[in-house]
């Protein structure tokens, strides 16, 4: 098979319509030998209730908005996200980033919400999100300064937990110097007593290769350092997220960190690619939703991307080969598929040739070869 392009990425869907030799495997660390009962039972606990079983979808304030964020802010984009058609697609998630809380606790230690921003308080909000059909997502961190949780663990849970959220993002920011994997257990262990299913989203940055441990305590975890909205942020998150490929699973992820389709750092080429090379992992718009034009639409509506994005199977795409800029990522989807990547990341148009074997088809078996839309 060989394709032509330049500076694009291409998703190629190989359907398998009779049995193959093909064989879906798992690639999860086995974490036998440290994970006790404990991490065990919080792990059940959050398949049970659902939290993450495919990649989280939604929006985060921070690309975009950084801390200019108030509840009108996002209570319009929650508007925005079902206006569009957004959330019928799976765009489920409203995430206040930073910037949300007063600098100091109120009388009984608990975290409020900035009375010039959130003059209605976080509970209000939720609620407000709740009723268009959507969950709430907020930002603490595992350090000192608001809003920061170290120390507070249990009764931040139980802030959160009163308020109705249903994603923590959980930051890296004024830490103490303990290692992140106590900081970052005490959190998850809190949260376990609430009984909320509250999705919890370890953001460390990838600096202690959270990827090896963060499945004990959390559904997702950064493995790089924060995104820019250009083309050499892109390609180097990619690559760094791409190397722990097999530590991702139902409930358990990689996350290359939010979205930047849309905020105007580069072309629409380079979007493209960028969203389709985020179909391995959560896609969190971070762009302004409510004047996103209909090419940024027309990018974050790409169902047939969102599907291989949301596949049950939950076997994160990995690269098998790249020369001269010129890359083939390949992985299994449920009912016997396989996704191939087509990735030409060179200054020229080139064609880019895949042999069957390398994405472990059987050249002699038929199949059904579907060219998913690049929107």
């Amino acid at each position: 098979m060989i394709m032509s392009w330049r500076g694009s990425s291409l998703f190629v869907l190989v359907t398998f319509v009779v049995l193959c030799s093909v064989k879906v495997t798992s690639h999860a660390m086995n974490l036998t030998n440290s994970t006790n009962i404990a991490h065990q039972e919080y792990t059940q606990f959050l398949l049970a209730n659902g939290v993450a079983r495919t990649p989280p979808m939604g929006w985060n304030s921070w690309n975009h908005f950084q801390c200019n964020i108030s509840e009108w802010t996002v209570k319009t984009t929650a508007d925005a996200l079902v206006s569009t058609g957004l959330t019928a697609l799976g765009y489920k998630y409203i995430n206040i980033d930073d910037c949300w809380g007063e600098e100091n606790r109120d009388l009984g230690g608990n975290l409020r919400a900035k009375h010039s921003t959130f003059p209605s308080g976080i509970k209000a909000l939720a609620d407000y999100v709740h009723a268009k059909g959507l969950k709430l997502g907020i930002y603490s961190d595992a350090g000192k300064k608001m809003p920061g949780s170290l120390g507070h663990e249990d009764q931040d849970a139980r802030t959160f937990s009163e308020w109705g959220i249903d994603y923590l993002k959980y930051d890296n920011c004024y830490h103490d110097g303990s290692k992140p994997l106590d900081r970052y257990a005490r959190m998850s262990y809190a949260l376990q007593k609430v009984g909320r299913p509250i999705l919890y989203a370890i953001c460390e940055w990838g600096q202690e290769d959270p990827a090896k441990w963060a499945s004990r305590y959390g559904n997702a975890w950064r493995t790089t350092g924060d995104i820019k909205d250009n083309w050499e942020s892109i390609t180097n998150i990619a690559d760094e997220n791409n190397i722990w490929g097999r530590y991702a699973g139902p409930g358990r992820w990689n996350d290359p960190d939010m979205l930047e389709v849309g905020n105007g750092g580069m072309s629409l080429e380079e979007y493209r690619s960028h969203f389709s090379i985020w179909a391995i992992a959560p896609l969190l718009i971070g762009c302004d939703i409510r004047s996103a034009s209909r090419e940024t639409l027309r990018i974050l509506v790409n169902k047939e991307v969102i599907d291989v994005n949301q596949d049950p199977l939950g076997v994160q795409a990995r690269k098998i080969r790249s020369k001269g800029g010129l890359e083939v990522w390949a992985g299994p989807l449920s009912m016997r598929r396989v996704v191939i990547v087509l990735w030409n990341r060179s200054q020229s148009r080139a064609p880019i040739t895949v042999g069957w074997r390398e994405v472990g088809l059987s050249p002699t078996n038929p199949f059904t070869f579907v060219v998913l839309k690049s929107n």
